[in-house]
């Protein structure tokens, strides 16, 4: 095949890839911050999310028991993962930090590992901040029975704030 051909098959072959977006920025009031190892930031060197960002996600529902609530509740959010992934984070670590300033360590294996959602929404209904919000890291209890103890119930962060990619 003569060599024009080739590069002109090239071209239009890698017209076909899907182009790597740019994490857009927020429109409204920036509910979540992720800084650190993050490839796409919007906001200088860190992600700034919304809450139209997290709601233009794919969507997880889980719902399940929970030391904090006496029966169980539905929680709704993006994969914390999918977060993750809008801006390119990528490391060992996570370390969020709540509007109270509670600090928590979590593996960036636990978001790929167990399908951790970033609640937005509880039993279908915005979370206030009395009420353990805007949002709140979940693990599916339920689902996963080795997460039913205090180790993985103090990775499950309420009034998140912010998210350091370690």
């Amino acid at each position: 095949m003569p060599t024009r051909r080739r590069f002109a098959l090239l071209i239009a072959g890698l017209s076909m890839l899907p182009a790597a977006r740019a994490l857009e920025a927020p429109s409204g009031p920036v509910v979540l911050t992720v800084h650190g190892r993050v490839r796409m930031p919007n906001a200088g060197r860190q992600a700034a999310f919304d809450m139209v960002m997290l709601e233009r996600l794919p969507q997880q529902s889980i719902v399940t028991n929970t030391p904090w609530y006496s029966q169980p509740r539905k929680f709704t959010g993006p994969l914390l993962r999918d977060v993750l992934a809008a801006c390119g984070a990528q490391g060992t670590m996570l370390r969020a930090t709540a509007l109270n300033d509670y600090r928590v360590d979590l593996p960036y294996d636990d978001v790929q590992r167990y399908g951790v959602v970033l609640a937005r929404l509880l039993d279908d209904r915005p979370m206030a901040v009395r009420d353990k919000g805007p949002l709140f890291i979940i693990y599916p209890f339920d689902s996963e029975p080795a997460l039913r103890n205090a180790v993985y119930y103090s990775r499950s962060a309420w009034q998140l704030k912010s998210l350091e990619v370690i």
